[in-house]
């Protein structure tokens, strides 16, 4: 757990720090259900069969706000998750009507997860959410469409999973913020992953393929990244590492804004309440995924190194 931040000095670099603290919490209280067995079963329930079920149902399930704008609509929301397995989606379902199954399941699966093992953030949950639905409804959906998608779904009755949802919103909000800036720095889809994978000290292009990029992806990805200078001989060279970690900075710089609306004593509140329950749900993603998935949920010991050699 972090010490309690002092927000009497640096206040800019205090609102960066909250960003930054807090978006492990609102990754993990969201992400541990990408690989839940309870979601994967009702996923496979209903059609979709084997190892794609489970990577398929995510798709579907998060798609939902977004699907009747197609596909193509959603890979670019997506960032780095694989065009081929939103296209296949897509194929399977044969509409997007079918989507909203899946989200309605995987909704299912989250109020019943969160209960059984992560109890502790059922309360959390469901006492933040009016503060929580009430700096969302202030957010600005300029550049942010899957969002703004998502906020137009249906506010859910029970008061656990409209605290879930309200936090899945933060999430959507920052993740469009982050795409943007990837799109900004004029990287593709494989170029972000093969840096982050290599931001994150991981190896053999692990990220890229658990995304389910094909090997002629990423070696396009190599080959672009070397002549932008940015890698050499299928490592990222540390200006690649650079543009990296400023896009990581400029992230949390540029989401700080619901921590900020929602106040200082209730954003401390929100990371003091979440953090020991998600410690929990991060360990239900060690077991039912691997200690490498949900990057976002773990903490950053390697990127300092990166930072302190930006100088």
């Amino acid at each position: 757990m972090g010490s309690e931040l002092d927000f009497g000095q640096e206040p800019e670099d205090k609102w960066c720090e909250i960003s930054r603290r807090n978006a492990r919490s609102v990754q993990t209280t969201v992400g541990w259900i990408f690989w839940d067995p309870g979601a994967v079963a009702r996923y496979e329930a209903r059609g979709l069969e084997g190892v794609l079920a489970g990577p398929l149902g995510y798709i579907a399930s998060r798609g939902a706000p977004l699907a009747p704008a197609g596909a193509e609509a959603l890979i670019a929301a997506f960032g780095t998750i694989s065009a081929a397995g939103i296209r296949l989606t897509f194929d399977l379902l044969k509409g997007p009507d079918a989507f909203l199954d899946f989200w309605n399941l995987r909704d299912e699966a989250v109020q019943e997860g969160l209960r059984r093992h992560a109890p502790g953030i059922v309360d959390p949950l469901c006492e933040m959410a009016p503060a929580l639905w009430s700096v969302i409804g202030r957010l600005p959906l300029l550049g942010r469409a899957l969002f703004a998608a998502t906020l137009s779904m249906p506010r859910p009755q029970s008061p656990l999973l409209s605290g879930w949802h309200a936090v899945n919103l933060l999430r959507e909000w920052r993740g469009d913020t982050h795409w943007a800036l990837v799109a900004a720095a004029g990287l593709t889809s494989s170029e972000a992953s093969i840096l982050h994978n290599e931001w994150l000290g991981y190896k053999d292009d692990w990220l890229s393929k658990s995304r389910g990029h094909t090997e002629d992806e990423i070696d396009a990805g190599w080959e672009s990244l070397t002549r932008k200078g940015l890698a050499a001989d299928r490592r990222v060279l540390l200006e690649g590492l650079r543009l990296r970690q400023r896009i990581e900075n400029l992230t949390d710089e540029r989401t700080a804004l619901p921590w900020q609306l929602l106040g200082h004593r209730a954003a401390q509140e929100f990371a003091e309440r979440l953090e020991p329950p998600c410690e929990l749900l991060l360990s239900r993603v060690d077991q039912t995924a691997g200690p490498q998935y949900q990057p976002a949920s773990r903490r950053r010991e390697r990127y300092q190194d990166i930072q302190d050699n930006q100088e």
